[in-house]
């Protein structure tokens, strides 16, 4: 509503001053501050001596001209000076007219709605003769102190806020300024209900999206009443909108002290403040007497509680109602002024006062200095005097940080004072951090549990984490987040784990084997990763069976048997040819031509262990030389392929990438239920958009049985169910090959993809101030190739163990194992064993065949292994072509045996001297041993025996004849004498035969 000052004097004895105003009708204060300074004025003698003021409010609607204008013409029949409005642009551009047409001086305070920012006014007929609005208000310089403002921090990218009451309008020039510069600039209008506003937001958009706008949040600029600002500030901070990297910029200039302080009390991050100032004097005394008026205590005392709750346009009515009163006590004094009017603007007839020039030329040549400093106008009828502060806070959550003055601003002089937005610095010395971690090697291990001492810890993450710490300053504590968890969101929105620690603010980071996701980034930050992830699988090596029968290996079974069917043919070969040509075989020869004695032959040629060579026929070396060399390729083959695969195991596992593990279903697999690889795993399988053939195979595997047969609730469980069972982990690649790497028993091996769509960052809460200069820091790790060497040290190039190697064998030798020739060890044992066995069976038959009589069968052939080692040797010379025998003993050399006439058919019969009483004595000279053979009885008959001399007592030299009809000497100067009990038998004649060796 419209406050008309009117002004009602007399000649008589007093002069009656009397003010009409119109106020908004939100405006009760200015109401109370306009009657505080009408009563400030009537007691002060100085300045309208014995005048007095007389005021009259009405209150309008300020969106309604014409209201406003019908009560300005009520005003004007009762005679009026001046009239002062605080209002809004609406309704006075009507009362700007009216005053026009009237010639009356209209005051105009302009009052946005609610402490909404102002906007600049339409234009007018601003600088014409006949305008009689001054504007006590300064212009609106919004535009021009935000637009520098901005441009000092070197904003490329931010989002203005406005509420409902702002007049869009009135940033124009701003935006226009802004674009010329290359600036992104968003706009967004703040509703009424801010909650649901956010709520919607939440509801509508993705979480890319709202990844994105939270991005947007960071730097923003707030056009907007104190009371809105607050709320606002309030519920993003609730929903985790915006953190403490963010900087927000709240121009307004109706902020008072209080609202600054509750302002900086609701906020997170840097908050800047601009708002307009008044250059007063810091002396309380000063400051509420000014020139000839001393101004109510209540108003200009900054401790006191009015005071601090003025308004701008409280401030600028008590300076309006004061230079009006200056005004009309300088037109008394030169009484060049008409009376006051009363006028009637409703006929069309009516006249202007002629007195308005007047009064407006006195108004606009005075000035006085209030609680808006000076208050004056210039001849377009504005106030020029206007300056702008600049306060701000620095980064950080802390409700109680201080807030100082950064800056000035005037239109003459522009920005006084420096504003940077500056970030953390690497300096970070005296700042301590709460990290949250999981345990999980090879990133975060602890290395030392002392009790009633803090828990040490080491790893990939700590390394790297002290990497920073040692060049950025700062110090750090670490705890185990609560569930041993990396953190998921619940059914009820919560998220529980190391992210839950950070959205609750209770850690200030965390690190470990931490995966940047879409859903985790939508509540915290991450830096930059620090390392490449992918989705790895761990799996048992196929462990080599334990065959005893290795040995075997290098030849097929059908070979084996090929080799011992060629050994027994050939066998039985070398026999027929020697019994269709019999050879001849040298004097004193043990061997034979049987069938047993050609099988061993040809065994023992096989196995390259020689021996005797019986055979001399021309046929039986030419089947021998063939046979020799098919050993020898036969053998050298078997010596190489053995080596191979004593070496070399050529064990392949059917496994050997994630399309394998998908498309098989024998092997079952699972993860860690809620974690990354689980969610990266779902929502690539009943992602509609985004559906992989792949993954969707592997769902099915982990989510058989609702989730809970084949998946673990801890990555340590997964890779004990591999170890002890027949399990696949799918888990971290990075975490398998450093577990593969240091298994003990080298029994892991991983397969997986090389592709990295994502990587391990450290989180921090959602707008950190430390996330930036952690990304940088880290790039410079990568960059200098630390990072590099900090990966060595936990996955070695030169580990014992292959990891990608699906055999269980180790790359640091290739030294064999018992294993490798227990087979041998097993031929022997079996063959030790079996010979005792034959051992034992032939001592038992020999001493069953000795209680009975042999049968001509059995008793065909005499063993002579002895007879011809030392009977051969130990004959003595004889000159004498015949030996005599005794009755009681008989010398015998091969010779003389075979030089005995007998009949072939005699010789076979006699050919066996085992089971007989005659005893066979060789005499050595080193030693003494006996060699008894029993021979038959019926060889008696065969020897042409008499009264022969004894070698022993007398005779002359033992001779022995040679093969060739020659003789020569024995070696050894001994005797062989054959004692036996003669047994009547028939005379035969026993003579050489061609056929045999030394023969009996």
């Amino acid at each position: 509503m419209s406050n008309v000052l009117y002004i009602h004097f007399s000649y008589s004895i007093f002069i009656g001053f009397c003010k009409w105003a119109i106020f908004d009708e939100s405006a009760k204060k200015d109401d109370e501050v306009f009657r505080l300074a009408v009563a400030d004025l009537n007691l002060n003698n100085e300045i309208l001596e014995t005048e007095k003021i007389t005021i009259s409010v009405e209150f309008v609607d300020g969106n309604n001209p014409f209201q406003a204008v019908q009560e300005a013409c009520e005003l004007m029949n009762r005679g009026i000076l001046a009239l002062v409005s605080s209002i809004g642009c609406m309704s006075a551009g009507s009362l700007q007219t009216l005053a026009d047409a009237m010639h009356i001086p209209h005051l105009f305070i302009q009052r946005s709605p609610t402490g909404t920012p102002r906007s600049s006014c339409p234009p007018t007929s601003r600088g014409r003769a006949d305008d009689y609005t001054l504007f006590v208000r300064p212009p609106v310089y919004l535009n021009d102190v935000i637009f520098q403002v901005v441009s000092e921090y070197s904003w490329q990218k931010f989002i203005i806020f406005y509420d409902t009451d702002y007049d869009i309008r009135g940033i124009q020039d701003f935006l226009d300024k802004t674009s010329q510069q290359g600036m992104d600039v968003s706009l967004q209008k703040v509703e009424t209900n801010i909650n649901m506003m956010i709520t919607g937001m939440f509801r509508t958009m993705r979480v890319e999206e709202l990844h994105r706008y939270r991005d947007t949040l960071r730097r923003a600029v707030l056009f907007m009443s104190p009371t809105t600002a607050k709320a606002f500030i309030t519920e993003v901070v609730e929903t985790n909108l915006v953190a403490f990297d963010c900087h927000w910029i709240i121009i307004n200039e109706e902020i008072s002290d209080l609202d600054v302080q509750e302002l900086v009390m609701k906020s997170i991050g840097r908050l800047t403040l601009i708002r307009q100032t008044f250059l007063m004097p810091q002396n309380t005394t000063q400051r509420c007497v000014r020139s000839n008026h001393r101004i109510n205590t209540s108003l200009c005392d900054p401790k006191d509680p009015k005071a601090q709750t003025l308004e701008i346009t409280n401030r600028y009515i008590y300076d309006t109602v004061l230079l009006l009163a200056n005004t009309f006590h300088r037109k008394l004094e030169d009484r060049k002024w008409h009376s006051m009017a009363s006028l009637t603007c409703i006929r069309k007839n009516s006249k202007p006062w002629q007195g308005g020039r007047s009064m407006l030329d006195t108004i606009k040549k005075g000035g006085v200095s209030g609680l808006t400093s000076l208050l004056e106008f210039n001849d377009n009828g504005t106030n020029p005097n206007i300056h702008f502060e600049i306060l701000g806070t620095n980064y950080g959550e802390d409700r109680g940080r201080g807030v100082s003055r950064l800056a000035t601003w005037d239109p003459i002089h522009g920005l006084n004072g420096t504003l940077t937005d500056r970030k953390l610095e690497n300096n970070m010395r005296g700042v301590v951090l709460r990290v949250v971690t999981v345990l999980e090697e090879p990133f975060v291990m602890v290395s030392e549990n002392v009790l009633g001492k803090p828990k040490k810890y080491q790893g990939f993450s700590i390394d790297v984490l002290e990497a920073l710490a040692t060049y950025l300053g700062f110090k750090y504590e670490i705890y185990v987040a609560p569930d041993h968890k990396y953190g998921s969101q619940q059914a009820d929105g919560v998220w529980n784990g190391l992210i839950g620690e950070l959205v609750s603010k209770r850690a200030d980071m965390g690190l470990s084997a931490l995966t940047i996701t879409p859903e985790r980034e939508s509540v915290v930050d991450f830096t930059t990763r620090y390392m490449d992830y992918s989705v790895g699988v761990l799996l048992k090596k196929a462990e080599r069976t334990v065959d005893i029968f290795a040995c075997l290996a290098p030849f097929d079974l059908s070979l084996w048997a090929c080799i011992a069917g060629t050994v027994l043919l050939v066998g039985i070969l070398v026999y027929l040819l020697n019994w269709l040509n019999p050879p001849r075989l040298p004097m004193g020869s043990v061997s034979s031509t049987t069938l047993y004695n050609s099988m061993w032959f040809v065994y023992g040629s096989f196995v390259q262990q020689g021996g005797e060579v019986p055979y001399t026929t021309l046929a039986t070396r030419m089947m021998m030389g063939v046979w020799w060399l098919f050993a020898l390729i036969v053998i050298s083959s078997y010596t190489a392929n053995l080596a191979a695969f004593l070496t070399i195991t050529r064990i392949e596992n059917s496994i050997q990438s994630l399309q394998d593990l998908s498309k098989q279903t024998e092997l079952p697999y699972g993860t860690v239920l809620d974690s990354a690889v689980y969610d990266q795993v779902r929502s690539k399988a009943m992602n509609p958009f985004e559906r992989d053939p792949m993954y969707a195979q592997m769902w099915r595997m982990i989510n058989h049985t609702g989730s809970d047969e084949n998946n673990v609730e801890e990555s340590k469980e997964g890779i004990q169910k591999v170890k002890y069972g027949r399990f696949a982990f799918v888990w971290d690649a990075a975490v398998l090959e450093y577990v593969a790497i240091n298994d003990e028993d080298c029994s892991f091996y991983t397969v997986g993809s090389n592709a990295a769509d994502r990587g391990y960052g450290i989180a921090m809460q959602h707008g950190s101030p430390y996330r930036d200069v952690f990304s940088q820091r880290i790039l410079e790790l990568q960059q200098n190739g630390d990072m590099d060497v900090l990966k060595l040290k936990w996955w070695p190039r030169d580990s014992p163990c292959d990891m990608f190697s699906s055999v269980n064998s180790r790359q640091r030798g290739s030294a064999l194992d018992i294993h490798s020739f227990a087979g041998v060890f097993c031929v022997l044992a079996a063959g030790v064993v079996l010979s005792c066995l034959i051992a034992i069976v032939e001592t038992w038959w020999t001493r069953r065949k000795g209680s009975r009589v042999p049968s001509k069968e059995d008793d065909k052939e005499i063993d002579l292994e002895h007879l011809h080692r030392r009977v051969n040797s130990l004959c003595t010379e004889d000159e004498s072509p015949h030996k005599q025998f005794s009755t009681s003993s008989i010398d015998l050399t091969p010779l003389d045996m075979d030089s005995m006439p007998a009949a072939r058919q005699a010789l076979e019969q006699i050919s066996d001297f085992r089971n007989t009483h005659i005893t066979t004595t060789t005499f050595i000279p080193e030693q003494i041993q006996t060699l008894s053979r029993s021979l038959s009885a019926k060889a008696v008959a065969g020897f042409a025996y008499g009264s022969v001399q004894d070698h022993r007592t007398g005779g002359g030299p033992f001779r022995q004849r040679a093969p060739n009809g020659g003789f020569f000497r024995s070696p050894i100067k001994t005797m062989s004498s054959i004692p036996y009990q003669p047994t009547p038998a028939p005379n035969f004649g026993y003579g050489n035969d061609p056929d045999r060796g030394t023969s009996i």
